[in-house]
């Protein structure tokens, strides 16, 4: 089975991202990573690729007059690399309809809570850590799944489970939760690149199911 091709879209540190490269590094993961896109130019994410030999770029939103014309140059960069999957690995911007359509059912994201809680608009970075502390939740964790056109709505590849201490801030919070995301979004992705995700319709949404062995 030929390697997957890959692309990345990151808006910060990519520690995310870096989970990804090791292990496609360590043999784990029948894809390659051929492009990283980042909408912020600061994004240590990009420097992760250069040191690995990844092609990157900024892509600057202020450059385009709408956010239809962002992504459809995101698109472009991607056909160009022949991308088979998407992974939004810490990416905070929205993709559009035609994105999403795109690459249907070949986009994965990961998600800081345990999909259906704490997500959707508004629910995103230290957000989430900080909704799950002032409700008082025991548990918590991180959601690998696919993208649709929703938020944060798309079928459910992985998910697991982080306990929280009355100790914890937000800041810890965020690094237990983090250390779980780098387990399962490449999990996720080697589970792509080896066919083993398949997708059944369920009581009217898509849910996945998961071939072992």
């Amino acid at each position: 089975m030929s390697s997957v091709k890959i692309g990345v879209l990151i808006s910060g540190g990519g520690t995310n991202l870096q989970s990804l490269i090791d292990s496609i590094n360590d043999g784990n993961i029948n894809g390659e990573i051929v492009l990283v896109i980042s909408d912020n130019k600061k994004a240590y994410g990009l420097k992760r690729a250069e040191k690995n030999g990844i092609d990157n770029m900024y892509i600057n939103r202020l450059e385009y007059d709408s956010s239809d014309d962002y992504n459809e140059v995101i698109i472009e960069k991607m056909k160009e690399k022949k991308v088979e999957l998407v992974v939004l690995a810490g990416y905070l911007k929205i993709l559009n309809e035609k994105f999403v359509k795109k690459y249907q059912n070949k986009i994965i994201n990961i998600h800081p809570s345990l999909i259906p809680s704490f997500c959707g608009k508004g629910y995103y970075g230290t957000k989430v850590h900080k909704a799950c502390l002032d409700y008082g939740v025991k548990v918590t964790g991180a959601t690998a799944h696919f993208v649709d056109k929703g938020t944060d709505t798309g079928p459910i590849i992985l998910q697991r489970v982080v306990n929280i201490d009355n100790e914890d801030t937000v800041k810890s919070l965020k690094e237990k939760v983090l250390k779980v995301e780098h387990k399962i979004l490449p999990e996720a992705v080697r589970l792509y690149c080896e066919g083993k995700i398949e997708l059944k319709k369920q009581n009217n949404r898509f849910v996945t199911k998961i071939r072992r062995g």
